[in-house]
């Protein structure tokens, strides 16, 4: 009850888990409007937590009754370093593999451990650099980022495209080469391979990540593609 009836204590680690959760919610935003899976709620709930387990980690030691005869030597953030370690299971979680080599989610996981850091940071007592750390990743993604991929070199400002076809005939996957290689696309992977249905019917699979030097969107992709009088079926994702 010693906790309770230290009025000091209380409104401060309050404070301290207010400040953690504010600027949590400042990702928690970021990441809401570009619709990614971590977002307010979970932006807020690891930046207080982690603040909390900092907070109980320092205070341990404060608190540690000394035993006469025995050295015990206690490290204030050992409690927190294992926040840093353990929040990769959350972060782990948003990062999914969406086609054969595609990856998506990272910077949304190191949002996640970075409100983990902010929680440590603040709990620790450190608030300016808790602050300037907040301010720094947004200037940084928000900001410099759309900077350098406008104004830097062209293959940042390509769009990627997975587009899956499917064929009756082999001689037509030579067709669809050549259709790929005399537009404007740029292809990066090409994969074939023959699908057998029930029936004793093959189908020929190409499945092709292209590049566009200009923002594209679905539909036009598809038109395309679908206006090819050899094409059966052919199913278009923007990466």
């Amino acid at each position: 009850m010693e906790f309770f009836a230290d009025t000091a204590f209380v409104l401060e680690s309050t404070l301290k888990m207010a400040i953690a959760a504010i600027l949590s919610l400042i990702i928690g935003v970021e990441r809401e409007l570009k619709k990614k899976p971590v977002g307010l709620k979970t932006s807020l709930v690891i930046a207080t937590f982690s603040c909390l387990l900092t907070i109980i980690s320092v205070q341990a030691v404060h608190q540690a009754t000394p035993v006469p005869g025995i050295n015990i030597t206690m490290d204030p953030l050992r409690l927190a370093a294992q926040v840093v370690s353990g929040i990769g299971f959350l972060g782990a979680g948003v990062i999914l593999r969406r086609t054969d080599d595609t990856i998506s989610g990272l910077t949304t996981a190191a949002m996640i451990w970075g409100a983990a850091g902010i929680g440590i940071a603040v709990g620790a007592g450190f608030y300016i650099p808790a602050i300037l750390s907040v301010l720094v990743v947004l200037l940084g993604v928000e900001v410099i980022a759309p900077i350098f991929t406008k104004f830097g070199p062209e293959r940042l400002r390509l769009q990627d495209v997975q587009v899956l076809i499917r064929l009756e005939s082999m001689e037509d996957i030579e067709k669809v080469i050549d259709y790929l290689e005399s537009n404007e696309f740029i292809m990066e992977k090409l994969k074939i391979k023959d699908l057998e249905y029930p029936d004793h019917v093959v189908y020929h699979e190409i499945s092709v990540q292209l590049s566009f030097v200009e923002k594209t969107d679905t539909f036009a992709v598809y038109k395309k593609f679908k206006s090819l009088p050899f094409i059966n079926h052919i199913e278009v994702t923007i990466l």
